[in-house]
């Protein structure tokens, strides 16, 4: 009778086969989660129609009567909105907290779409682009953006791929060059120290204007900075504002901002109020004006002297 075949002998392994099982396990319910994600029905319609390309990045872009509520909720957030501009240029958009700001972004971008109305690019409306292509339209710096625990260029690439020259020049751009000098690792220095002992720690001023480089970097037609200097000190915010034409170059900036000063930088500002623009033009203009603007101004005109 033929013996039993003899067990495999895990010996000094052992230990290692099961946390590899158990890391096998842990990777399983996690795929499980993204593929359920992955598999939700896509809620926003999709067009087909391809975005017009212009060598000049100049759009048309029109708010037509526009109303929108957060899903769950009766709130009206933005109320029968109806603007026109032209992409090409540089706006600001101030207002008080909750007025709106920030969700007229969001809507012009597709992160959500309108609740009444429709907004146009080029006279169509824009949930009939095709939703990738309509995307590449945007670089966006939201004031909640992430810098994540890779490579310094993956940062800025915002992918694996990463063009070296335009990585640094949209540092540079952005105001983070002279830190990028100092990097023994340069663009493949690790943020943070998450996977890399050697990572580096930046601060979060620094960290913003590495957002503001990823934004630089994509090279879209439209580049959109929500509260863009939020984390910075003042003399780094000032040299934000001397170097915005820099920054964005020939590009339209739209430009989300608390802190007046930075309206003087753009042609065109938009003040916005409880979901809709009270008023518009040009610094000089609205400061002589009563309004809104002109009190903003005037309650934060000590901190510009």
């Amino acid at each position: 009778m033929p013996l039993p075949p003899t067990p495999p002998s895990f010996g000094t392994n052992l230990p290692q086969i099961v946390t590899h099982i158990c890391q096998k396990a842990i990777l399983k319910h996690a795929l499980e989660d993204y593929i359920e994600y992955m598999a939700l029905p896509q809620r926003k319609h999709e067009g087909c129609i391809p975005v017009e390309k212009r060598r000049d990045n100049r759009f048309l872009v029109e708010f037509d009567h526009v109303s929108f509520k957060y899903p769950g909720s009766e709130v009206y957030v933005i109320r029968d909105l109806s603007l026109k501009f032209e992409i090409g240029e540089k706006m600001a958009i101030v207002g008080r907290n909750g007025s709106g700001k920030t969700t007229f972004i969001k809507l012009l971008c597709r992160l959500y779409d309108v609740t009444e109305g429709c907004i146009k690019v080029n006279g169509i409306d824009i949930r009939k682009y095709d939703y990738a292509e309509y995307c590449d339209l945007f670089a966006v710096v939201f004031q909640d953006f992430q810098v994540f625990a890779f490579p310094l260029g993956e940062n800025v690439a915002a992918g694996s791929d990463v063009d070296r020259e335009r990585a640094v020049d949209a540092l540079e751009r952005a105001g983070v060059g002279e830190r990028y000098r100092t990097l023994t690792d340069g663009l493949g220095t690790s943020v943070g120290k998450e996977f890399e002992e050697n990572g580096v720690t930046f601060s979060g001023g620094e960290k913003q204007k590495i957002a503001i480089a990823r934004a630089i970097y994509k090279n879209a037609p439209f580049v959109i900075m929500d509260e863009p200097t939020a984390a910075l000190d003042p003399e780094s915010e000032c040299e934000v504002y001397a170097g915005f034409d820099k920054m964005v170059g020939n590009k339209t900036a739209i430009y989300i901002s608390h802190r007046l000063a930075s309206c003087r930088f753009c042609g065109d500002i938009l003040v916005f109020d409880r979901g809709a623009v009270v008023q518009r033009g040009r610094h000089e203009e609205l400061e002589r004006q009563e309004g809104l603007y002109r009190e903003l101004w005037n309650a934060q005109a000590q901190y510009y002297i």
